[in-house]
Formats: structure tokens, sequence, C-alpha cells
């Protein structure tokens, strides 16, 4: 049983957000060798980011990959891919992964607020530590071990929200730096937001601490309500400790596979593990579960993931979203009670699924949402 406190009114009354991963890179979001009715192309991706809007979404998270690997053949930048898709839809809030160590920070500031002014408000990012040794050391730059890599990550999230919201922006890092700089343009003016909407990702102790102190959002792979009320708690008690409560959002990563039937969707899940590229599998956990094993209290992502949670490569099917509408939207309501506000959704035949959610889910979470809030 959760010792997560029941949601005041106030947070019951503002309603579930969802977002999706940008299939921009090939392959899918399943390491499988099932059919998959996607696409990673920009047109595909245009009628997708247009769909998704017009079928409940919030935001659209575009991935980031820099060479080949685990299924994932062709990749298109995540900022580029973003931006195209944020200027062909109208209200389709775009989040960007990106690399500190990859990324020049102040050069990143300023895509980010130029492709802000275009969206008017729209354009976000998702500062991710890494976990792909071989994109850093082939590229020549260094890969920094699992403390390092957060305590970077935070300081480039300190290093843009200065940069945005200062006239003669300082700082003075151990990684970055800054003198009397003033970025003109400011990113877009929506009232209410300091700055472009900042995200990351992490299950170790260094993540959660870092997503207390600095970030807006935070991301969690697939797990149990229990699992991830267990984090909500964590990140939840360093952000009020840093003067910050309240402030910081929760996501959680999950692969939906809806149907008329229980079995049906069940059927489909099986056949995607079934049919799982082995190798590919094996290559993507041996390579992601060194990420874990080197934090001090094995807490890091990925690392009591077993071969069938790997297969969907954010432990999206751990987090049960497999089975008929009603038995979703009521899945979905579990995990808001502990404290989630969005869901970053994969699916298996991308545009199908996307109004398949907004047709067939999405009004059984609303009425359900209504109940609930009746009922405090």
């Amino acid at each position: 049983m959760s010792s997560t406190p029941p949601l005041d009114p106030e947070n019951l009354a503002k309603p579930l957000q969802f977002a999706y991963w940008v299939p921009n890179v090939s392959g899918g979001l399943v390491v499988s060798k099932i059919e998959q009715r996607t696409d990673w192309n920009l047109d595909y991706n245009i009628e997708l980011g247009r769909l998704a809007e017009n079928n409940g979404f919030d935001y659209a998270l575009s991935q980031v990959r820099y060479m080949a690997g685990y299924g994932a053949a062709y990749q298109h930048e995540s900022t580029s891919i973003s931006l195209a898709i944020a200027l062909a839809t109208e209200r389709l809030k775009v989040i960007a992964a990106v690399h500190p160590g990859l990324w020049q920070p102040g050069v990143l500031a300023k895509l980010v607020a130029s492709s802000d002014q275009y969206t008017k408000g729209r354009f976000c990012v998702n500062v991710v530590s890494g976990w792909f040794k071989d994109e850093f050391t082939k590229l020549g730059e260094p890969w920094l071990e699992h403390g390092e890599r957060y305590r970077r990550s935070e300081e480039f999230i300190r290093y843009l929200r200065e940069i945005w919201t200062s006239d003669h922006a300082e700082l003075n890092g151990d990684f970055y730096r800054l003198h009397d700089f003033d970025l003109k343009p400011k990113p877009y003016d929506v009232p209410g937001r300091p700055h472009p909407e900042i995200f990351m990702g992490g299950n170790s102790t260094d993540a959660r601490g870092m997503g207390g102190r600095v970030t807006d959002w935070y991301f969690m792979n697939g797990n149990t309500p229990e699992g991830i009320a267990e984090q909500v708690r964590d990140v939840s008690d360093v952000a009020a400790v840093h003067g910050r409560p309240g402030h910081v959002r929760f996501g959680v990563n999950g692969f939906l596979i809806g149907r008329d039937t229980e079995a049906e969707a069940r059927d489909v899940l099986r056949e995607i593990i079934d049919k799982a590229d082995h190798e590919a599998v094996e290559g993507f956990g041996s390579a992601v579960k060194q990420a874990g094993q080197s934090t001090g209290d094995k807490k890091g992502m990925w690392q009591d993931s077993e071969f069938a949670d790997l297969v969907q490569y954010n432990d999206g099917f751990r987090t049960g979203l497999v089975g008929t509408p009603e038995q979703i939207a009521h899945r979905m309501l579990a995990y808001k009670r502990e404290g989630v506000n969005l869901f970053l959704l994969g699916f298996l035949h991308f545009q199908e699924d996307v109004q398949y959610f907004g047709r067939e889910v999405l009004p059984i979470v609303r009425e359900l949402e209504a109940a609930e809030l009746e009922r405090v």
C-alpha cells in the first residue's frame, strides 16, 4: 500500500496531460520484428503531429540518437525535427532531447530562444545525461562517470535558466561559464512561464536530486504505481528542501496497446515480445545496465529490467497500459493518484493508435477524472 497522501482538490482538478514519443529514429518504439506501421521520416511525423494535437496530446518528445544501434539504424536530429513539427501544428508543444557534452549550452540556448519565438512558446528541452557511451567516444568527446554526467547536466540546466532570464547572465561552474551575457531575443513571453520548460529523466539518486533542484518536469521509466510513487516522493522532498515545493511535475513512460478485449491486447503484447530482435535487445540491455551499475546505490535506470521490459526501451510495458479502453483509463487514474501529471506514450502503429487513444481512451479518462473530483 502506497504511503503517498491523497491528492488535494487543486491537483485533482488539473487534467492529466499526454505526450507521445516522436518516431524520429527508424525501427519504431519496440525492438521487435513485428510489423510496425510507423515511419521515421519527416512527412509521416508532420502528419502524426497534426493527428496528435487533435486527439488530446499536449506534447511531442523527439528522441536523440547520433549513431546506429539497437534497432535504430537511422536517426533524425531532435531539435530540427521538433521545430518542423511545431511549425506544422498549432497547439502541440515539442520537446527536443539534448545531450550536455555534445551541445555547448549557449548555442543551444540561442537555438531554443529563436525556436520558441517562432512557435510562440511551444519549444521545450529534455536534458539527457546519456547512457550510450559509444556516441560520445566515437565523436571524440569524453565519457564521464555517472555522477559527473548528472553534475554536468545540472550545471547545463542552470546555464540555460540564467541565460534565458537574465540581461547580464553570469555563471561560474566546473563545466560551464557565462560572463555578463545578454541573449537577445529571449524566449517568447508566456504569462506564468519564466522560461521554456525543462524536462529530464532518470531513476538514480543523482537523477532524483537533480530533478528536485533544477527541473520543471521529471520523466520516469515505466514502473508500477508503487514504484512511481517512491520516485515522486523522493524528488518532491528534494524540491521542498531547495525551496521549490510543488514546482516539479512528473511524467511516466508507457506503451499503450488498446483493443476491444483484454485478450486481444495481450495477444499483441505477446507477439511483440515473441518476435523481439534478441541480439539488439541484449546489446541494448548490456549498454544501459552499466549506467545503473556505475551508481553507488545501484538505483540507475533499467537496473531491474528483464528481457521483456527492454523490448520497449524505456520499460513502457511495465506501466501496464494494455487492455480495453476502460482498463487503460482506470490504470492511468491509479498513477495520477500517486502524483503523475503526464503520460509519455509509445505505440505500435503511431498514426492509427494515436487516433484510437483520442477516440476510445481519452473520453473515459476525462469522465473518471470528473467523477473523482466530485468525490473529494
